[in-house]
């Protein structure tokens, strides 16, 4: 899990995000983010649809592997990003941990939210 300074608190934040923001996305995610000049670091926020899965469980499983790819990425990223990855497919789920890893990688590469390592 990340860290509570990292976490967004209430619904407005979101929603400027979701307004405001820029989207990267592949068939089963999106990130979406927005600079945010009032913050000294990142936000995250994993959402995950009853669409994805109806149980609970699922959603959250997929939720904590995503918050775990992207704290061990939080050394990369050096800009008050606010960032929101939204899931589209339970296939998330199913899918190996390396190659989950290099998806998130690659799309918060894309958006510039950190900085390609060779």
């Amino acid at each position: 899990m990340i860290n509570r300074s990292h976490r967004f608190h209430g619904r407005g934040s979101l929603g400027y995000v979701y307004s405001h923001g820029k989207t990267v996305r592949t068939p089963q995610l999106a990130v979406r983010y927005n600079l945010n000049s009032r913050r000294r670091s990142y936000r995250l926020a994993v959402v995950v649809a009853k669409k994805v899965s109806k149980s609970a469980v699922v959603r959250n499983r997929i939720r904590r592997r995503i918050y775990e790819i992207v704290r061990h990425e939080a050394g990369a990223i050096t800009k008050p990003f606010d960032i929101v990855i939204t899931v589209f497919h339970v296939q998330v789920m199913a899918e190996e941990a390396a190659s989950l890893q290099k998806t998130i990688h690659d799309l918060l590469d894309q958006a510039g939210i950190i900085t390609k390592t060779s």
